[in-house]
């Protein structure tokens, strides 16, 4: 026969183990969740490719295919996104063969002389995102990364293994020298703070490049910086979804974490 203490102490192990098991497939759940917010990775010599085609097939062109990989290890992001104005929405950005022939956007390199020129249409008018898969075959030994290209470019960079440009005329840009890392709590149970370090991203971006518009420093608030806002492409999600390396790689952000 049970005494009253074993009933208590069998009713007490039931209920935690009921409580561990309802965290446990609650976990699970929510890392299936998480899973199917993310967009399928393209395989690595695809993935930051994109197809411009804002104005191409109107014009009875193929759209323009655009390997991020490709011009990465030569100019840093900031050259493209600002100093030639180029949007980071793909198909935001008025590029016309005109602007190009006037030295804008792709012009200022696809000149003939510090990349192919302009009239070789097919190298670049290709309707193909797999476009160029075959050069990535060829790029020299990189450090490695699990998601993405599987290439670690900021240790590729810290490593001097890549030396992008900073700016399309050497002298005329030096990056800022703001070296503050953000602590960011993260809004799920269980799960370590986001680490974010400024230096990082100044080596490839300008401050105009987050603020004001994808962060608003001004506001003073991250009420709504939520993962499920990146999903949406907002905040960090504006790089680390598909050109950068992606949400996938959540140690990347949450070191702590054991993912």
């Amino acid at each position: 026969m049970k005494t009253g203490t074993e009933s208590r102490s069998q009713r007490r192990f039931m209920v935690l183990m009921m409580f561990s098991l309802f965290f446990l497939t609650g976990g699970i759940a929510a890392a299936q969740w998480f899973e199917e917010q993310l967009p399928p990775l393209l395989p690595p010599p695809q993935y930051g490719n994109i197809l411009i085609n804002r104005n191409s097939v109107k014009s009875d062109m193929l759209p323009v295919s655009f390997s991020h990989w490709i011009h990465r290890s030569k100019y840093t992001c900031r050259v493209c996104h600002t100093e030639l104005e180029i949007d980071m929405k793909v198909n935001s950005t008025e590029i016309t063969m005109d602007k190009i022939g006037k030295g804008q956007y792709c012009g200022a390199c696809h000149d003939g002389e510090t990349a192919f020129g302009q009239e070789e249409c097919q190298k670049c008018h290709t309707g193909d995102i797999a476009a160029g898969s075959d050069k990535f075959k060829k790029l020299p030994s990189l450090p490695k990364t699990g998601f993405g290209n599987r290439i670690d470019w900021v240790e590729a960079w810290k490593k001097k293994l890549i030396k992008p440009k900073k700016a399309l005329r050497p002298g005329e840009y030096s990056p800022p020298t703001f070296k503050k890392f953000l602590t960011l709590q993260a809004e799920w149970n269980n799960i370590p703070p986001s680490i974010f370090p400024h230096d990082i991203h100044n080596s490839w971006l300008d401050c105009s490049s987050c603020h004001p518009d994808v962060f608003n420093i001004k506001l003073k608030t991250t009420k709504h910086f939520l993962m499920t806002k990146m999903f949406e492409g907002k905040f960090c999600g504006a790089c680390h979804l598909n050109v950068a390396f992606p949400l996938n790689d959540c140690k990347r952000c949450h070191p702590a974490i054991n993912r």
